[in-house]
Order: structure tokens, then C-alpha cells, then sequence
């Protein structure tokens, strides 16, 4: 990821902690690829015959991060940790 976008990233982060809806609709084009490639890590090691796949893990993963209400995100950092936990 580009050094700009990695610093976009962080301020979207922390806009939408703020409340702004508008940032989390930029913010997801920027991570997303990079969410996918790590949901895809999480697919391979998964047992023959597992019924989940990419984009669902992505989507489960957003979901639970979206219930659990808000988060004070720190940095890029700290969102793809709770992403990859969360998706663990």
C-alpha cells in the first residue's frame, strides 16, 4: 500500500470513529484488496471441504466489527489486527 494511502487510511479511520458515515464508504476501496488477500491466507490453511470462502469472511468480518460498535481506532495497524482477529 502507498505511503499516502496509508496515512488516508489512518484519517478515515479515525473520521468515522468520529461518527463520519462518508469515511468508512472511502476507506473501504483503500483496504479492501489487502483485507482480501488476508482472508485468502486464512482460506488455505482452513481443512479440505470447508464451506467458507473469501468474500464471506470479509463480509462476516465487517459485520462483526460494525456490531461491536466503536472503536477507537489508533492507526492502519490496529484495524487490520482487529480485522485479522476477527477473522481468525
Amino acid at each position: 500500500m502507498p505511503r499516502s494511502s496509508q496515512h488516508d487510511v489512518t484519517e478515515l479511520l479515525r473520521a468515522w470513529t468520529e461518527g463520519d458515515a462518508a469515511a468508512l464508504e472511502k476507506l473501504t476501496p483503500l483496504v479492501y484488496e489487502h483485507l482480501h488477500r488476508l482472508a485468502h491466507s486464512y482460506m488455505t490453511q482452513e481443512a479440505p471441504g470447508h464451506t467458507l470462502q473469501t468474500t464471506p469472511l470479509i463480509n462476516e468480518a465487517y459485520l462483526r466489527l460494525i456490531d461491536a460498535g466503536r472503536v477507537s481506532w489508533q492507526n492502519r495497524a490496529h484495524f487490520f489486527a482487529m480485522c485479522a482477529k476477527v477473522m481468525r
